[in-house]
């Protein structure tokens, strides 16, 4: 029996929302857009203002500190900042993914406070938290102007604070307000599976990068030492040296994901990947004590993670369906996703650093995403096929195929067959051949008892039937007589009898019994049975 499952978040959802006028929603929208833009302004500010308090030749100015901040918000956004020597691109992630996290709070918090649960409802929030992000951005790429120290483009500017808060908008009102569940609705199992599936061997290749940059580090623990304690004695210098190798972390584990699916990166002119390497000069930060110096013996076994990710991620699908297309479908749902999540990941690690030595740093996307698709999908399209469940078909094994018999010519058949009984072909059932047995030894003596055991049958049912019909005849017979003699006893008493016609002997007429049964079975008075064929 079938077990109905309620879905309870939709019932929780759908409680009827608090009602709220024009005024007061616009109220809570623009609270909403200013209080994420002014809060991650003042974030970026506050770090700056330790890293200046803490510095030996700084200056702490408050107005040069809340200047300073505006082109650290573009960065944060992840707007490219030009400078007299060239462009910087490769931005910090771990900023960017901080205010995200921010604006996606607030957008779920504002939802959450104007009683948001349909889809169509979220764009509010999203276009007014994105809205205030692009204004605020295009207008401080705009008084920065074309002369000043640190400049940015000011449509680059609009949309990339644009692009960036509204993604994340979008993400923090996606289950308030039933987007997840119109997405996974649209969804069959199998892709939802392989959508799964793609998302694990993504996070799965992101913690390979992870523990490649860590065991680099360790590896390489005395030179990062040695970096650190070269950028300077004091402690805003080694606060500021730590907070720019945290800052710049993520993208050394995209770099280290990169490296374990054989695509590598590049900075300037040195480029490493597990089967070549290219060494040169890089910049005089701990973090990036982690590349490695030199070729290696070992540095190829490192892919073997990735067919292991695959391998893993064809094990996840091998119960999604029993078809093994299904599951192989799943399979190239998951290489999809996991290359579409390392090509935007690669794309937003890399980029120019000002035009110096070290310009510009790669990480090849495309070749990325397309070395991840063929690791998820070659090993776990194998494994899916091999370990899920097959349907095998049932035969018999003693089944012998036998070939019917077709009339090919339709004036062939014999117009004189009668059947005896019409309503017989409506009962007739297909039997199996291997349901009944067939003795093919029998001989024309055996038909022949047969036929006349038949021929008796039947000439006793017919003689039964007729002596039946006699006593019935009889009966009926002597009824009507006795019914007459009444008859004539009372006319005898009212008329004279007259005696010449009470000499004449009376005539009975028969009725003719045989000739109303043979009009009964469509016969004529002299049709017969014996010499016809019979089923």
């Amino acid at each position: 029996m079938p077990v109905l499952q309620r879905d309870v978040t939709r019932e929780v959802t759908a409680v009827r929302p608090p009602e709220f006028s024009r005024a007061e929603r616009m109220r809570v929208l623009a609270a909403a857009a200013v209080g994420s833009v002014v809060v991650g302004y003042a974030a970026v500010a506050a770090l700056l203002a330790l890293i200046t308090a803490t510095a030996t030749y700084a200056d702490f100015d408050t107005a040069g500190v809340l200047t300073g901040a505006a082109p650290a918000w573009l960065a944060a956004h992840h707007v490219p900042l030009r400078f007299e020597a060239g462009q910087l691109g490769v931005l910090p992630l771990l900023p960017t993914a901080l205010l995200m996290l921010l604006v996606g709070r607030t957008a779920a918090g504002t939802a959450d406070r104007l009683g948001l649960y349909e889809p169509l409802q979220a764009r509010s929030v999203v276009l007014s938290i994105s809205g205030a992000h692009a204004v605020v951005g295009g207008m401080i790429a705009l008084l920065m102007g074309d002369d000043g120290l640190v400049r940015a483009t000011p449509a680059v500017a609009f949309f990339g604070c644009a692009a960036v808060s509204g993604v994340a908008a979008t993400v923090g009102v996606a289950r308030r307000c039933g987007l997840v569940e119109l997405v996974f609705d649209k969804l069959d199992p199998v892709a939802f599976q392989g959508l799964r599936s793609g998302f694990m061997a993504l996070f799965a290749l992101f913690s390979a990068g992870a523990l490649a940059v860590a065991a680099g580090l360790a590896i390489s623990w005395p030179k990062t030492a040695e970096l650190f304690a070269d950028a300077g004695p004091s402690v805003g210098v080694g606060l500021g040296v730590w907070l720019l190798c945290l800052g710049y972390l993520p993208n050394a584990v995209v770099a280290g994901l990169s490296y374990v699916a054989g695509s590598g990166f590049s900075m300037g002119l040195v480029e490493v990947t597990p089967l070549t390497f290219t060494g040169g000069q890089v910049p005089g930060v701990p973090l990036l004590a982690a590349m490695p110096e030199g070729e290696h013996l070992l540095s190829p076994a490192v892919l073997v993670v990735p067919p292991l990710i695959g391998a893993f991620v064809g094990w996840t699908c091998r119960k999604v369906s029993d078809r093994p297309t299904s599951r192989l479908r799943a399979v190239l749902v998951a290489a999809i996703t996991a290359a579409v999540g390392s090509l935007v990941l690669a794309a937003t690690a890399g980029g120019r650093l000002a035009g110096g030595a070290f310009d510009p740093v790669t990480i090849p996307a495309g070749l990325l995403g397309l070395l991840v698709a063929l690791w998820v999908l070659v090993p776990g399209a194998l494994v899916a096929w091999l370990a899920g469940a097959r349907v095998k078909p049932v035969v018999a094994a003693d089944a012998e195929f036998v070939e019917p018999d077709f009339v090919e010519d339709a004036e062939a058949v014999d117009e004189e067959v009668v059947f005896e009984d019409d309503e017989l072909t409506d009962q007739l059932q297909v039997v199996a051949a291997d349901e009944f047995e067939v003795e093919e030894d029998l001989d024309d003596d055996y038909y022949d008892d047969d036929e006349a055991e038949y021929d008796e049958a039947e000439y006793d049912d017919d003689a039964d039937a007729e002596y039946d019909e006699d006593d019935e005849a009889v009966a009926d017979e002597a009824v009507a007589d006795e019914d007459e003699d009444e008859y004539e006893d009372d006319v005898a008493e009212d008329e004279p009898v007259d005696e010449d016609k009470s000499s004449e002997p009376e005539v009975v007429e028969e009725e003719d019994f045989d000739a109303e049964f043979d009009e009964m079975l469509g016969m004529g008075p002299e049709e017969d049975l014996d010499d016809k064929p019979r089923r």
